[in-house]
């Protein structure tokens, strides 16, 4: 098959880019690397830099294309509350120009990659996909946005739709930004500086941490599985872990013992997240493989920034 993945250059994008072309598929990837590093890439990869907003660029890489993955998005959330109509101009225009260019070529099948943190605050967990969305950020309501705009525009115009809401994602390579980083890459880092994990609130928080190894798999599934057109799904690992006990995972991953240092006045975000995993097992036969110390120990051993 031929595949077309934007945002190829990132995180998520790398790994997917990388396990299709190992199956013998023919991948195309566009990034404008504002936050992505191609140089993670599999050489059979074709890998054109530009931007998801640049139709006649689209139209040239689509020729042929079976299946397209929809991944480019800015992603941090403090940052789309400082610029909220960079993340809409992005995360909801780009994807209104996709579904666009895949029209004009005749594409018949994207996957799209949202988030959990469309569903913000919830009184009830798992999260499940008939929950009403309350998304928290600018950068919740994009992704929220594009849910919308890949539904009702393939709904119109004939392409088939499936959109996965990956929860916390976590891996090698995973981006770390100077300012605002995913916390999981960056616990690691800190402890492995010897420096002092700081956690924001009492800790408590939880979240869905799934490795990105399972992540990829599940993407995949949603290429070539029946029934998709329209459907929402979780992907995450099914379990809630707190900040507290993330910390003491990264403990037990890196055998050292960080100081854990809390800011009760810092946001928190939301108190509680885990996904239901009910429709993900139904529709792409999807379990989470990877728990998170094992999930951890793999990220340490395949990221060379991580190297002792």
């Amino acid at each position: 098959m031929i595949f077309l993945i934007t945002g190829a250059a990132g995180f998520l994008g790398t790994a997917l880019a990388n396990a299709l072309a190992r199956e013998g598929h023919q991948v195309r990837g566009l990034d404008d690397l504002s936050a992505g590093n191609p140089d993670g890439l599999s050489p059979a990869v074709h890998f054109v830099r530009g931007d998801v907003n640049d139709r006649p660029r689209l139209w040239s890489l689509l020729q042929g294309v079976d299946v397209v993955y929809h991944l480019a998005a800015r992603v941090s959330v403090q940052e789309s509350i400082l610029y909220p109509r960079e993340y809409n101009a992005v995360n909801v225009g780009g994807t209104v120009s996709l579904m666009e260019a895949m029209r004009d070529v005749g594409i018949r099948r994207v996957v799209l990659a949202s988030s959990g943190a469309v569903y913000g605050e919830q009184q009830v967990q798992p999260l499940h996909e008939e929950m009403r969305p309350r998304p928290r950020s600018p950068y919740a309501v994009s992704k929220l946005a594009a849910e919308h705009y890949i539904c009702t525009i393939g709904d119109l115009w004939g392409i088939e739709s499936a959109i996965l809401r990956i929860f916390n994602a976590y891996g090698p390579r995973q981006n770390l930004p100077p300012t605002h980083p995913p916390v999981v890459p960056h616990f690691l880092r800190q402890t492995l500086k010897g420096g002092s994990l700081v956690v924001h609130g009492d800790g408590r928080q939880t979240r869905d941490y799934v490795y990105v190894d399972d992540v990829v798999r599940a993407l995949v599934a949603a290429a070539t599985a029946p029934n998709l057109n329209g459907q929402v799904i979780n992907v995450g690992s099914g379990r809630e872990t707190s900040v507290r006990d993330l910390a003491a995972a990264v403990a037990q991953a890196t055998g050292l013992t960080p100081d854990v240092i809390y800011s009760p006045r810092a946001s928190a975000g939301v108190a509680r997240m885990r996904a239901d995993l009910t429709r993900a097992r139904a529709l792409l036969g999807y379990a989470p493989r990877v728990d998170l110390v094992d999930g951890l120990r793999l990220t340490l051993k395949r990221d060379p920034r991580f190297s002792r």
